[in-house]
């Protein structure tokens, strides 16, 4: 075939697509329609999970996977929005890695509100402010965020959905080169992840800690003899260059984030649960409490203490499973652990994210 009828092949391609995109949400309407008039949630992250396994499968390439799910995830950003425009609160400002985390979930065409601190996120969401929020629960080299674990403990919102990205941290600045920097600007997270990098080619600058990596790309944008550990995205917003990429110390630097909300899911076959337990201070409880895991074969993949702040040398236990509540073994050994425990509170049961899911550019300049 000659390039202009390889064209008009294209030409005739768009005009199906374009017609199968929007006699597919004329369907998906019609099932917000009937959600709402049951009360249901329009969100529905197993739904969502199954489509995207579905699409999976069906794919012959050459397009990979991961062009698939980004273009699957605006066509259903964009149904989403036209059936209930939803607001999505995440832990500001923009251009942060949860801010890009709230984009891969949630694609371009719904509402996002940057908020100052995680407790701001959980309040807008229990306040009816917000359809749901985003927040950081754990960094793959720096541990858990214990302030998000924290919100949990009075909190009623549960946690619908994780996502789960690589996280790629980029040199930025006014500066033409390394050699003329002499103030790096990092949120402490980052800073912790990229540390090996930064001794080894900027040993003799000074290292101002900033409350986020937008506000360290922002105060690089100031003064051409700055730099700041932040995203690409971060680098487009403030018109900076990009000296460097990938100046994480570990190429599996991967950050974990949540979706709050407030119903649970209903089961995928590849869920997680997480649970808040306390425990009567007695010789063993911990592990009487953990042995309906190993008997009803269910993988606990972390857990982590928090002190309760009511009472001094009192703890909270933050657990994650795999499986969904309603799964039958897991409701086996929930119920052999209430015998063990002051209290269960089940924080939610929602869809795995299976592989880290690397930052999109493309996604990334829209979402300024």
């Amino acid at each position: 075939m000659s390039i202009e009828e390889h064209r008009k092949a294209i030409d005739e391609i768009d005009r199906q697509i374009v017609r199968l995109l929007n006699e597919r949400t004329k369907h998906v309407l019609a099932i917000g329609e009937a959600k709402l008039r049951e009360g249901k949630e329009i969100y529905a992250p197993a739904r969502e999970k199954a489509v995207l396994q579905r699409i999976y499968e069906l794919n012959e390439g050459p397009l990979p996977n991961e062009s698939l799910r980004a273009i699957y995830r605006e066509i259903m950003s964009s149904a989403l929005a036209l059936e209930k425009k939803p607001k999505i609160a995440y832990f500001g400002p923009e251009a942060t890695f949860t801010h890009m985390a709230a984009i891969q979930r949630f694609g371009t065409s719904v509402e996002y509100v940057p908020l100052r601190t995680i407790q701001d996120v959980f309040e807008e969401v229990d306040r009816g402010r917000a359809d749901y929020g985003v927040v950081p629960v754990e960094n793959s080299t720096e541990g858990v965020v214990t302030s998000t674990l924290d919100m949990f403990i009075d909190s009623e919102l549960k946690i619908v959905a994780e996502i789960v990205i690589l996280i790629q941290h980029c040199l930025v600045s006014r500066a033409s080169s390394l050699q003329r920097i002499r103030t790096l600007y990092s949120h402490p997270q980052a800073l912790g992840q990229c540390r090996r990098w930064v001794q080894t080619h900027l040993p003799n600058v000074e290292i101002v800690e900033t409350s986020s990596t937008t506000r360290a790309a922002e105060l690089a944008s100031q003064h051409k003899e700055t730099a700041a550990i932040a995203s690409s995205l971060a680098a487009e917003r403030y018109k900076l260059r990009i000296l460097e990429r990938d100046i994480q110390d570990s190429s599996d630097n991967a950050t974990r984030f949540l979706v709050l909300g407030r119903n649970i899911p209903e089961p995928t076959g590849a869920d997680r649960t997480s649970l808040l337990i306390s425990l009567t201070d007695r010789v063993g409880a911990l592990h009487a409490s953990l042995q309906p895991f190993r008997r009803y074969g269910i993988n606990m993949t972390k857990i982590e203490s928090r002190p309760s702040k009511r009472k001094a040398w009192t703890y909270y236990f933050f657990i994650d499973i795999d499986g969904h509540m309603k799964d039958e073994n897991v409701e086996r050994a929930l119920r052999a652990m209430r015998r063990h425990c002051d209290f269960i509170k089940i924080l939610g049961s929602y869809p795995r994210a299976d592989f880290p899911e690397p930052p999109n550019r493309a996604i990334e300049s829209q979402s300024l």
